[in-house]
């Protein structure tokens, strides 16, 4: 893309970084509904967000070491996800909004979406001590590509990936969100172990980045909304449920232990995976989630808050509660109206019927419920940092469970 052609890889790191990429690092070929898992809503094309026509996606992943911790050297089990809402030769914003469910968390930039009802640039995801240099980096990026104002504040996400990841060591860099922005693409989504989501866990098992998406129509008029997802919530598993259908006690969630009893537990919350699984000296606050919701509805900013709140019921589908200790984020854009978000002119702004909102809210929630099965689908069995082991999924106990239905 033209917009594209002034930005220079690092071709040392990339090279670096392809080295240090593993099996683990890879999401399988399995969605949920592969699975059988019921959703309602009819999805998209690639039921991803990119099914939102200009919407892009790009990982940079980062998997190397292994054994004990070691502060600053690994094992590294993280990256960034890029996310663009116009990817092609404009510099032109989105209209946006946002909402916590919980706050335990980190989402820059977003007093300004609330002050002024417009997004410019990338969104990026990545671990909760990246947080800093994801944000300087797109800065960067956004001057170099000329991006039109004299001051910028880019909304970047996180999540905590601090059990499977040296998070203190801080090993995500300029050059891995610049790898990202490099690699984002349309059409379809590397889901599970990658970007932002390679060192995180979900609803008692392996998690990471999902997506998925939704067609609707109001008065003739056809619209996509799409969801992207980094799930790193509920690390038991409490009151998991797909479908409805209750999964706690059907399914192995929460079993996260310690592989090799040769190397001390700098951080003991979870047992040897020959102890007692109950054999816990204290409990980490677990959490967050980071959805990212995207439509070519022309929705106003205001209304895009109002859809921003509507993740929360599809959280509470799958049995969750919004834990304290849990960073539960979201933000939604509009790609409708475009060529008509002039700060500096007046536009022919589309508005969009409030009375049809409904019809919205209800495929953000399907979709982001679906988008989080899909990140736990795709994410594969991951060891860590002190030999901390997070299991996947099992897909054959799940497809048995919603065979028999």
């Amino acid at each position: 893309m033209q917009f594209m052609a002034r930005y220079k890889l690092h071709f040392a790191t990339a090279a670096c970084l392809l080295c240090m990429i593993t099996e683990t690092s890879a999401s399988t070929t399995f969605r949920a509904r592969e699975l059988g898992v019921p959703f309602d809503g009819r999805p998209g094309v690639s039921n991803s967000i990119t099914d939102v026509a200009g919407v892009a996606v790009g990982h940079s992943t980062l998997i190397s070491g292994g054994g004990p911790l070691t502060e600053g050297e690994g094992p590294v089990r993280t990256g960034v996800t890029v996310i663009h809402p116009r990817f092609d030769t404009s510099r032109e914003g989105v209209f946006a909004g946002w909402f916590t469910l919980n706050a335990s968390g980190e989402m820059t930039g977003t007093t300004w979406v609330s002050e002024r009802g417009i997004l410019d640039g990338p969104i990026a995801i990545t671990n909760t001590h990246s947080v800093g240099v994801v944000r300087d980096s797109l800065v960067s990026w956004m001057v170099d590509q000329g991006w039109d104002a004299i001051w910028h504040a880019p909304v970047v996400a996180e999540t905590y990936d601090g059990a499977l990841n040296d998070i203190n060591g801080q090993h995500v860099t300029k050059e891995h969100v610049y790898q990202a922005l490099q690699a984002s693409k349309t059409g379809e989504v590397q889901e599970g172990n990658v970007g932002g989501g390679t060192g995180m866990i979900c609803n008692g098992f392996k998690g990471g980045i999902g997506t998925a998406s939704r067609i609707f129509t109001i008065a003739e008029h056809h619209f996509t909304l799409g969801v992207l997802v980094q799930c790193n919530y509920n690390w038991d598993g409490d009151r998991l449920r797909f479908g409805g259908r209750l999964l706690e006690k059907e399914l192995p969630v929460g079993r996260h232990c310690h592989a090799d009893q040769g190397i001390e537990r700098t951080r003991p919350w979870y047992p040897y995976c020959e102890d007692d699984r109950d054999a816990v000296h204290a409990r980490t606050r677990d959490g967050s989630i980071i959805v990212v919701v995207a439509t070519d509805a022309p929705l106003s900013p205001h209304q895009l808050t109002r859809l921003a709140k509507r993740p929360s019921l599809a959280l509470g589908r799958l049995g969750a509660v919004s834990n304290d200790g849990s960073g539960d984020i979201f933000l939604a854009f509009s790609t409708g109206n475009k060529g008509q978000i002039d700060e500096y002119g007046f536009g022919n702004i589309k508005t969009f019927p409030n009375y049809q909102l409904s019809t919205v809210f209800t495929a953000a929630v399907e979709a982001t419920e679906e988008a989080i099965v899909n990140a736990m689908v795709a994410a594969t069995t991951m060891t860590g940092a002190d030999g901390l082991k997070v299991e996947a999924l099992p897909h054959d106990a799940v497809r048995q469970i919603f065979s028999s239905q």
